[in-house]
């Protein structure tokens, strides 16, 4: 049995549209994600791994002044964690899970971005413990605007 080109191309575009559909994040977005990281920090290394493997493109900028890039990106003061990226035209501060993500790319919120302020054990990059509770926020552009649970982990059961 002969394959035409025609029949091989489409077959090959259709398992690639399959495989698109498992990545995590892939088809949610079609940007690159720019991170800005301490360039010692292990647990931003972990992160930033977590995203390529979910498909993202991923730009790293290693800085050593992370306080003026979060003054630079005007991250509020509360919301702080150890490093700080930009994915379409949003704000992602410190360990936000994937989840949060997809959610955040698939309703799109007039908001300025989503924050795991600390460092949270368990959180992704810090352990991905699935037995990990916090909260992921998001951060309006209004200065001084206070900030909402956009996402709860929480444990399986």
């Amino acid at each position: 049995m002969t394959i035409r080109r025609r029949e091989f191309l489409a077959g090959t575009l259709a398992g690639a549209f399959l495989f698109l559909l498992r990545s995590p994040i892939a088809l949610a977005s079609p940007g690159r994600m720019v991170i800005y990281k301490d360039p010692l920090c292990g647990c931003c290394e972990s992160w930033t791994a977590a995203m390529r493997a979910a498909g993202l493109v991923v730009e790293v900028h290693n800085e050593s002044d992370m306080t003026a890039i979060k003054r630079r990106f005007a991250v509020p003061p509360d919301m702080e964690a150890c490093h700080t990226a930009v994915l379409d035209g949003y704000l992602i501060e410190g360990h936000v899970p994937l989840e949060a993500l997809r959610k955040l790319l698939a309703e799109r919120p007039d908001i300025a971005g989503l924050a795991v302020p600390g460092m949270p054990a368990g959180s992704l990059g810090m352990g991905d413990d699935p037995q990990a509770a916090y909260e992921v926020y998001a951060f309006s552009r209004i200065p001084g605007a206070a900030p909402t649970i956009f996402h709860s982990v929480r444990p399986a059961i």
